[in-house]
């Protein structure tokens, strides 16, 4: 890939990045548009579909190229990422002031409009990654908590399925650290407050303390915590999950 169109990639997606993470909606909308633009771009060039500019940086969107599905793809990943951010902060406002500013630029169809669907819809049996993030989140934005003797179940399936989509963002790094940070307040409020309502106390809190002394956050300590977890709250878990969770959790 030509350095120049690597800088204008980096140059573009910081200021994206920081309004994920710090869950601002002002700057999510501001810096939108030239996300979509260079990601867009960069996915044209890999597949031979476009030639590489002078300096580097990605032609104009028309409003038929916002309708792309390769656009889409990156509008969608980045709308629900900014969703799952702010739900790990209960900040409901700022996803409803990112679609109002998403809206006012470019229509009530706006580029991944169709990803604040799970947030939004009341489904009773989610059928996707999607679905089952978008419906927890939903929960979460309201502060819509599941009585103390469900809680810890509950931390642990929702922790799982925003682990697992959050792996598969461009934003993964993003969405990462303040899920790292959910997860350690969470267990630490059911490892002192909810010691009661967990399985076989005298073998799993001390698993489960250990495994919160760890002091990062990141996706080791989140893969750990669910590891180690998983007994406490009676989930059993299968080859496959345990092997893709042991994996995460090494630390090289």
């Amino acid at each position: 890939m030509d350095q120049r169109v690597v800088a204008e990639f980096k140059k573009r997606k910081q200021p994206i990045n920081l309004a994920i993470v710090y869950v601002d909606p002002d700057a999510f909308a501001d810096n939108f548009l030239g996300w979509l633009e260079i990601a867009s771009y960069v996915a044209a060039l890999r597949a031979g579909e476009a030639e590489g500019s002078v300096d580097g940086s990605p032609p104009k969107l028309s409003p038929q190229d916002l309708k792309s599905g390769v656009v889409v793809k990156y509008a969608a990943d980045a709308v629900f990422a900014f969703c799952m951010t702010a739900t790990l902060n209960a900040d409901k406002a700022a996803v409803d002031k990112m679609e109002a500013g998403l809206t006012e630029a470019f229509g009530a169809e706006f580029p991944g409009f169709a990803a604040l669907w799970p947030f939004r819809s009341s489904l009773d049996a989610p059928v996707t990654l999607d679905d089952a993030v978008g419906q927890a989140g939903k929960r979460m934005l309201v502060g819509d908590a599941p009585p103390p003797p469900m809680r810890a179940k509950e931390y642990w399936m929702t922790g799982l399925r925003f682990f697992e989509k959050a792996r598969g963002s461009n934003f993964s790094s993003e969405i990462m650290f303040p899920l790292a940070k959910w997860h350690r307040d969470r267990w630490t409020e059911a490892a002192e407050k909810g010691v009661a309502f967990l399985h076989h106390i005298e073998d799993n809190v001390p698993i489960l303390r250990e495994a919160l002394s760890e002091t990062r956050n990141d996706q080791p300590f989140i893969a750990n915590l669910l590891l180690k977890a998983a007994p406490a709250v009676d989930v059993e878990l299968t080859d496959e999950t345990q092997g893709f969770l042991r994996s995460l959790a090494r630390r090289l």
